[in-house]
Parts: C-alpha cells; structure tokens; sequence
C-alpha cells in the first residue's frame, strides 16, 4: 500500500530555513506528481508546492521565491526547502501523491513552527 513519511519539521526563528523530506513507498514513485500540503490551526489545508514526474513544479502565492521542492527518484523522496520563514508559515505540512480520479494520498503530517 502506499506510504508517506514525512519528517524534518522543527521550531525555527522567523528568517530561518528548514527542509522537510516525504519518503514514498508502495508506488512507483518516478511516475508520481507530488504535493506539500500545509493546514494551521482552524483553518483549511492548503496547496504549498506540486512537483511532477517530469519536474514541473508550481507554488502557493504566499511561498513562492522562498520554497523549493524538488525529487530525487532514486531515492523515492520529495522534498521542500523553505526559507525566509515567516510566523504565518506556522503550520502542519503534509506530503501527498495526487492521484488521477480520486483523493490524494496523505502523510502523517510534520509541525512547523515559526518564531518571531
């Protein structure tokens, strides 16, 4: 079955960088577009960054020019560099495999928490 382990969050100081990773298994993954998700308290889980099996990637207004993601296949991993981090950047960030004609699959969730 497919599996998503995120890990990598993290309190930082507002300014800062963290890098999350999501490792994939039960797919094959170098086939796969994959997301980060984020969701802060009381309110909806959002699109940060989509990256697909050919290395097309996209970003949420709020991140772009401070997020990176990218994918090493070889490894089955997608990650997201995150800089310039900001208090609202504060939230639980998910890794997801967008999977034609239905719902995507999910990790557990990591805490990011920004400090200003």
């Amino acid at each position: 079955q497919v599996q998503l382990v995120e890990s990598g969050g993290g309190l930082v100081q507002a300014g800062g960088s963290l890098r999350l990773s999501c490792a994939a298994s039960g797919i094959i993954f170098r086939f796969a577009t994959m997301a980060w998700y984020r969701q802060a308290p009381g309110k909806q889980r959002d699109l940060v960054a989509t990256i697909t099996s050919g290395g097309s990637t996209s970003y949420g207004d709020s991140v772009k020019g401070r997020f990176t993601i990218s994918r090493d296949n070889a490894k089955n991993i997608v990650s997201l560099q995150m800089s310039s981090l900001k208090p609202e950047d504060t939230a639980v960030y998910y890794c997801a495999l967008l999977a034609t004609g239905r719902a995507p699959y999910w990790g557990q969730g990591t805490q990011v928490t920004v400090s200003s």
